[in-house]
């Protein structure tokens, strides 16, 4: 364990060396991205989807499970647009769940939904039509098969290996890669619902309106008594019944699951609809429901009870960042010994964007946005950047097939982040992004910067 010694040496060394430049964030706007302009992933966002993993209960994560979770945030395994603007499949589905806020102009036509047959990513995959689906949420995933909106695959192994192929232009990957990320996107599991009981009924203290509305979901419908809500939307099943269906939307869809549906708006293939009233209007209107303004408000309230998860978000801070991190280098603990060269190089250049994107997260001295903690914001940035210069060596190492020298800097990393580096964070992070004031100043400066570049076009 590092004490404050090693951290006074640390600290010392940093403010003589200086170590890196200036970190220069990717550009949310402008001539130097290859994303449309106005492009926005939500990454501003102060509060992130919580992530919960069924292996965590059993013990904790497997190499695999790591290896696939750090692969899922890698754009190195995507084609060339994808890394140039450095997405990955966490760009969309943050820790695992949908990205309501995720609008790409030409590939969106609203804020949640992603047209994967455009022309940008895969101009082969283009079929010249503007047909975006909905980003969903992939908890629960292993529960729901068929995948893709339309059902077309019943294996998530296949579907995972087309969107990196066939939907971004990525390489073939390897079998190894593939089976890491089908188990990584296993492993995320529902946020728990104490409202839902055995079968999927309703427990607990539950309302007047709630219980009316369980009895409506599952009433025949009016016109063809052998179909119900609950006929497609199984309680039993996980709310689904593995069958695609024509729900007037514009042709055959899977169902979609109502666990913890209350973070996966928008709402059918397309993400047409906001809110589960625009849904239940939908139903009864094309399947001549009659519903009353009462029922419509019991099965609002059924499916939100249904729909909901405890604690569905978590701060963002450094320390859930260097937690995710400190996932991903179990994986470079593994490949490192093996000398594992392709792993040891996704591994580095995924954790090293990682600490990089933190780094961003603790202005320079040039940003006039914030105020005060210039030393501390100094120190945590080169601290961070030291980190990713040693793991830039270890990659190289492992290349040159220096296990010795790999083994000793992979220790001395280990090192820095086990005291010294959360620490430096933890000093500097009433001055950075994390703290909602700061975080506010900032991105309204940004804000301002963006408009009058627009208006001096």
């Amino acid at each position: 364990m590092i004490g404050r010694q090693a951290i006074g040496v640390l600290i010392c060394s940093l403010l003589v060396a200086g170590l890196l430049g200036r970190a220069v964030a990717f550009p949310v706007d402008g001539d130097q991205t290859v994303l449309p302009a106005k492009t926005e992933f939500n990454e501003d966002a102060l509060d992130r989807p919580r992530e919960v993993f069924r292996s965590e209960l059993a013990g904790g994560k497997s190499y695999l499970i790591s290896l696939g979770n750090l692969a899922f945030n890698s754009s190195a395994i995507l084609g060339g647009v994808a890394r140039q603007a450095s997405v990955s499949c966490g760009t969309c589905h943050v820790n695992g769940a949908g990205n309501a806020k995720f609008f790409m102009p030409k590939m969106s036509t609203r804020p949640g939904n992603f047209d994967t047959t455009g022309p940008l990513f895969n101009p082969k995959a283009n079929n010249f039509v503007l047909d975006p689906v909905r980003i969903p949420s992939l908890r629960g995933a292993r529960y729901l098969a068929p995948y893709g909106q339309d059902g077309r695959m019943a294996s998530l192994r296949d579907f995972v290996r087309n969107v990196i192929v066939n939907e971004f232009a990525g390489p073939e990957p390897s079998p190894a890669i593939v089976d890491a990320i089908v188990a990584y996107i296993q492993d995320i599991d529902f946020l728990p619902n104490p409202s839902l009981g055995p079968g999927g009924h309703l427990v607990g203290n539950i309302s007047d309106s709630e219980r009316r509305g369980e009895l409506l979901f599952s009433k025949p419908f009016p016109h063809d008594p052998g179909m119900s809500c609950a006929g497609c939307h199984v309680p039993s099943g996980t709310f689904v019944d593995h069958q695609q269906h024509d729900v007037g939307s514009g042709g055959l869809f899977k169902t979609p699951t109502l666990r913890n549906a209350d973070f996966n708006a928008p709402y059918f293939h397309d993400g047409r609809y906001d809110t589960y009233d625009q849904v239940v209007a939908h139903f009864d209107r094309v399947f001549d429901l009659g519903l009353s303004a009462q029922d419509r408000k019991d099965l609002v309230a059924y499916l939100t009870a249904v729909g909901d998860g405890a604690q569905p978000y978590e701060r963002e801070g450094a320390g859930a960042t260097l937690t995710e991190i400190n996932d991903f280098n179990n994986v470079l603990a593994t490949a490192i010994p093996a000398q594992d060269k392709d792993i040891v190089a996704l591994a580095v250049d995924t954790i090293g964007n990682e600490l990089r994107e933190l780094t961003e997260q603790y202005p320079d001295r040039k940003n006039t946005s914030v105020s005060g903690g210039e030393q501390e914001r100094v120190l945590a940035r080169n601290a961070l950047k030291e980190l990713v210069l040693i793991l830039r060596r270890i990659d190289m190492e492992v290349g040159d097939g220096r296990s010795s020298d790999a083994a000793a800097d992979y220790k001395n990393y280990r090192s820095l982040m086990a005291a010294a580096v959360p620490a430096l964070l933890a000093g500097a992070e009433r001055w950075s992004l994390f703290n909602p004031q700061v975080h506010d100043a900032h991105y309204a400066a940004l804000r301002q910067v963006l408009q009058s570049r627009h208006t001096s076009r």
